[in-house]
């Protein structure tokens, strides 16, 4: 009997042309993912787990699904209306305000590089014994070269930082398999609870340092150059499908990155006795004594593609910012040494790395409300989305986040504060 050879290829060119009609859909919540997956992140969350166990993991698991909704907007709102974020401000808000939003969006923009360049620094140091100040203008130099990629389009950069989060997550999946999981504890920690004021701080820290300002501002204009205010309806359900598609893997790759970071240290440093693991050199240290140094190597090797696709993301992030808010860039060379200049003014002084990326992440906080009430404001606006404003119970389960973010991001920075 004659076998049909043409099956097969009438089966593989609809998919293939389907992949091909839905590809370029996906991509920008990567980029915004890696803020999720930043140096800063890494100390917090492994001292989450060394002091509590598997404890805080419902508090990650949380701050998640916070960031989940949140990114979508941002998304949403740069797809739908084909502006992004700081331009409508600039065009709905008076300049005084917007000029206002502007300065403090640059601010932030330089507190998100002191700890990308930080944790590159410090990951080149693990590495291969950089001094610091070296490692730091290393990392300057290689994540300026990946935002270079977006003048040959925007997809090749997406496809490097997506790579990037992507060797952030397999190097801590490594480590989870080598540690072990405790699959009851990790049950148990998804039920809320808290020890005392240690727990209460922590986890404050954990939530309100979550959602950052500047990948707001980016991911809708990430999106605004896939607008489909022209498109019919059938298009339109597509673009909007595939956007919440595309935040909901890229940043459940960022929740799983986090949660391995708090199982491995839960796993390893709790209750051991280990001291040190409040710093990034300390839990590397740690990871060598109590697996192997390939642990420590992957943990390294993790920190490093975070430092360069969180700075390069961050620069970026600036430039919209600029260009969103006043109207005008400066060459990509020219910000990234202005941003670059706190960075590595602390890595020459001989500041204490982990305390600058906690004082850091404060300065971060501060931006949280700038970014996520006018977000808010505007998606649920008809005048603005049209037929896609934001549901009565969107809008009240947004409005509620941003009251505890705030006042969490409060909290986190009056502590900080007091020392």
């Amino acid at each position: 009997m004659a076998i049909d050879t043409s099956a097969p290829l009438a089966v593989s060119l609809p998919l293939r042309r389907r992949v091909a009609r839905l590809a370029p859909w996906f991509g920008p919540a990567f980029v915004a993912a890696i803020a999720y997956a930043d140096p800063g992140n890494f100390a917090t969350n492994f001292t989450g787990g060394a002091t509590f166990g598997y404890q805080l993991a419902w508090v990650i698991v949380a701050a998640n699904l916070m960031a989940m909704l949140i990114q979508s907007l941002s998304a949403k709102l740069g797809l739908v209306t084909g502006r992004d974020l700081p331009q409508l401000c600039r065009a709905r808000f008076p300049r005084p305000i917007s000029r206002t939003l502007w300065v403090q969006a640059e601010v932030v923009a330089m507190a998100t590089d002191l700890a990308e360049i930080i944790g590159g620094a410090l990951a080149l140091n693990l590495l291969f014994r950089v001094p610091l100040p070296i490692g730091g203008l290393i990392t300057c130099v290689v994540a300026f070269a990946l935002l270079t990629l977006q003048r040959r389009g925007v997809r090749r950069f997406e496809t490097v930082i997506a790579g990037l989060l992507g060797v952030i997550l397999l190097g801590f999946l490594y480590n989870v398999l080598r540690s072990g999981v405790d699959s009851g504890a990790l049950a148990g920690g998804m039920v809320p609870s808290l020890s005392g004021t240690d727990g209460l701080v922590l986890a404050t820290g954990i939530l309100g340092a979550t959602v950052m300002p500047h990948v707001i501002y980016l991911h809708s204009a990430l999106t605004r150059t896939r607008t489909i205010t022209g498109a019919g309806p059938d298009e339109r359900r597509r673009a909007l499908r595939c956007q919440r598609v595309d935040t909901l893997v890229a940043l459940g790759a960022a929740g799983l990155v986090n949660l391995a970071m708090l199982v491995v240290a839960a796993q390893l440093f709790a209750g051991t006795g280990i001291t040190g693991t409040d710093s990034l050199e300390g839990i590397h240290t740690g990871l060598t004594e109590t697996v192997d140094r390939y642990a420590a190597l992957a943990f390294a090797v993790a920190l490093l593609a975070s430092g360069l696709a969180s700075s390069s993301v961050g620069t970026y992030a600036g430039q919209v910012v600029m260009q969103g808010f006043i109207g005008r860039t400066i060459p990509l060379s020219a910000r990234r040494i202005l941003t670059m200049a706190p960075a590595m003014l602390v890595l020459l002084v001989g500041v204490d790395p982990t305390k600058a990326l906690v004082w850091s992440q404060v300065v971060l906080s501060f931006g949280v409300p700038f970014a996520l009430v006018p977000l808010i404001w505007l998606t649920r606006r008809r005048d603005v989305m049209g037929e896609h404003t934001n549901s009565p119970v969107v809008t009240a389960i947004a409005v509620a986040l941003a009251v505890l973010i705030i006042v969490l991001n409060a909290v986190l920075i009056l502590n900080a504060v007091a020392g």
